[in-house]
């Protein structure tokens, strides 16, 4: 009998007539989401559990699940997808911490309640943030580390969780990300202007208009910027070394010539583990400075910890620096740290320096070493200007932690 109905459902034609009209629907009631909905591109799947779409714009449906749902519910699934689009799912979650990132079912549920608390229409087993015990209103990095591992397997897509499906295709048509930068521009304006002039839309969707028309620059790629432009700087100082003859020697016997030598730079990351910064936020923060380090490439043996306050409590070299014990708690001297770095046999190229900012600074640029600050929070005086400094918001730290 289960046999009969795997085949009746891979028989079943796509009813576009009921989709389409639950498209138009959605447009409807939400006019601001219309530019938004009707550039996704319809491919019919019987591999698809009920909706998903690619990162291109494409959404997936599954005939059964368009036969078996009403109208009024297939157009909040169809706001439901294009959240995920929108709100670019699948390039937020590939700056997720790698030991939660990994979990895809995990990054889709968290993204499920970050959309699903702004839509009513849902079917009754859509995922919301209190099946979790968590708050409404908020970002799907704050809900992962709230999330129990695959408690319940939702498939949206590569457009969610960045994780290419086996139902997804690459010969229909997609959209570009240029194309996909002008549609979220555009829906944040008419987001914006529907709430001028008919009144208010969901607070998760006038939160996201804020932020694509007056962004705020992610601290993430800031800090990754800055360590990669210091990694090629540091690399360009080239010197000469007899370690490995230049192959130019052959041409001049019984003479021998150096060769050019380009190091790998090596970064001495420094903690601040006061008492007034959380163990929470700098262990998240810690695990975003090893993602920055591997995507610049430097890794291995070429990093070192030091865990400081007003002394240095733990110096240790480092394969990846997640497991690092952030030893300390008393005043805030970030001078000590950065000296005790600088005065390593091997002297780094690179100083990274993670601290509420609450400290005293050296008076002047360590020699040719090139310092970066990320500044967790807000109030302090900023570092001084031969300092290379990342602003990092202390409520989006604890989403990674």
């Amino acid at each position: 009998m289960a046999g009969r109905e795997r085949r009746a459902d891979a028989a079943r034609a796509l009813d576009r007539t009921k989709l389409l009209a639950a498209r138009l629907k959605a447009a409807g009631a939400q006019p601001y989401l219309a530019s938004a909905l009707y550039s996704l591109t319809v491919v019919p799947s019987h591999d698809v559990p009920t909706m998903g779409v690619d990162r291109h714009w494409r959404c997936y449906v599954n005939p059964g699940f368009v036969d078996g749902t009403p109208v009024h519910e297939l157009a909040a699934v169809w706001v439901h997808e294009v959240a995920h689009l929108l709100r670019d799912h699948h390039g937020r979650s590939a700056l997720v911490a790698p030991e939660m990132r990994h979990d895809h079912h995990r990054v889709n549920i968290a993204q499920d309640c970050e959309i699903n608390d702004d839509i009513s229409s849902l079917p009754s087993n859509a995922l919301r943030p209190a099946m979790f015990g968590l708050p409404d209103g908020q970002m799907f990095e704050q809900y992962l580390p709230g999330i129990p591992a695959t408690p319940h397997h939702p498939e949206c897509g590569s457009g969610a969780h960045g994780r290419s499906m086996p139902w997804e295709i690459s010969d229909a048509a997609r959209v570009s990300p240029v194309e996909a930068a002008a549609i979220r521009r555009q829906t944040a304006d008419d987001m914006r202007n529907h709430a001028r002039s008919r009144g208010r839309i969901p607070a998760g969707w006038r939160r996201w208009a804020d932020e694509i028309l007056e962004p705020t620059v992610d601290w993430r790629r800031a800090l990754t910027g800055a360590v990669r432009e210091a990694a090629s700087w540091a690399s360009g100082a080239v010197d000469y070394t007899y370690s490995r003859p230049s192959r130019r020697g052959a041409a001049v016997p019984r003479v021998v010539f150096p060769s050019l030598r380009r190091p790998m730079p090596r970064v001495a990351v420094v903690v601040d583990t006061s008492g007034s910064m959380g163990g929470d936020e700098l262990r998240a923060v810690l695990g975003e400075v090893a993602g920055v380090l591997r995507a610049v490439g430097i890794g291995r043996n070429r990093v070192t910890v030091l865990a400081c306050d007003a002394d240095v409590h733990e110096v240790r070299r480092v394969n990846t620096v997640g497991d690092v014990v952030l030893a300390g708690g008393g005043g805030t001297d970030m001078r000590v740290g950065i000296d005790q770095a600088l005065r390593a046999q091997e002297r780094p190229h690179i100083i990274i320096v993670l601290t509420d900012g609450y400290t005293p600074w050296p008076d002047g640029r360590p020699g040719n070493v090139r310092v970066i600050a990320g500044v967790v929070g807000e109030g302090a005086e900023p570092p001084p200007s031969w300092i290379e400094t990342v602003a990092i918001p202390l409520d989006q730290t604890s989403a990674h932690g």
